[in-house]
């Protein structure tokens, strides 16, 4: 049985998971400032009740985006330093096919557009068709407006999957229906063990996000890089 741990900060929720044996441990963080400090401690907490070491797994996916700048970082730095440490592949898993994949498990649907709250007035989003294959990705993740991705769906009858903090106007309501779901370390893991299953394992250093959107902040290091920069420049 392949054994995999998966993790998810994409959002404000953070979630890790290991999927082993037939079974599914899971540990939920609420609240972004969770994310960096209550991760790793989860991450030992699991790997405790599951009764294994984190060199007993076979892979670590992870939720690589799109999402929250710093909720992604902290996914890929996290990844990068256990898979080294444990000399383990790594899976990376986009965010919203993980909202797909946690849909199809309430849905009828077979197909859907996931769409997350991406702040100053934009969504990130997605379509997917679920087959007798596996996933389709009908539209890549994109980031723009609401009314944009609503009006760049293609697919005949979606479902809608909707992340925290989305409205939807009334004829979108009744043109479409909505469900909330999250992205999910279990959904992560499930997918990464597929991935994982059809030898699209990767090296820890390819552990990297998926932006859409060009970096708004710099580090701490990068502003101080900066700061010597300038100092540095000629008058």
């Amino acid at each position: 049985m392949t054994r995999i741990l998966a993790i998810e900060t994409s959002t404000e929720l953070a979630t890790a998971a290991i999927l082993t044996d037939g079974d599914i441990f899971i540990r939920e963080l609420s609240g972004v400032q969770t994310h960096s400090q209550g991760i790793l401690p989860a991450i030992q907490a699991l790997l405790a009740e599951a009764g294994i070491r984190l060199q007993d797994c076979d892979a670590i996916a992870f939720g690589c985006g799109p999402g929250a700048f710093t909720g992604i970082r902290t996914a890929c730095g996290i990844v990068q330093g256990l898979a080294y440490g444990a000399d383990l592949p790594v899976v990376p898993v986009v965010s919203l096919l993980a909202m797909a994949e946690a849909a199809r498990e309430q849905a009828t649907s077979n197909e859907f557009v996931c769409i997350l709250d991406a702040r100053m007035n934009e969504v990130y989003w997605a379509q997917y068709r679920f087959e007798d294959t596996g996933w389709t990705e009908v539209s890549a993740p994109a980031l723009t407006g609401l009314d944009a991705a609503l009006a760049a769906i293609t697919l005949e009858n979606p479902q809608l999957v909707l992340g925290n903090g989305l409205t939807l106007p009334e004829p979108v309501q009744t043109r479409y229906p909505g469900l909330l779901c999250m992205p999910h370390a279990k959904q992560v893991g499930l997918l990464g063990l597929n991935d994982f299953a059809a030898g699209l394992g990767l090296p820890a250093e390819q552990a990297q996000p998926l932006y859409l959107r060009n970096k708004i902040a710099l580090t701490t290091a990068e502003r101080e890089q900066a700061k010597l920069q300038a100092t540095k420049a000629p008058a």
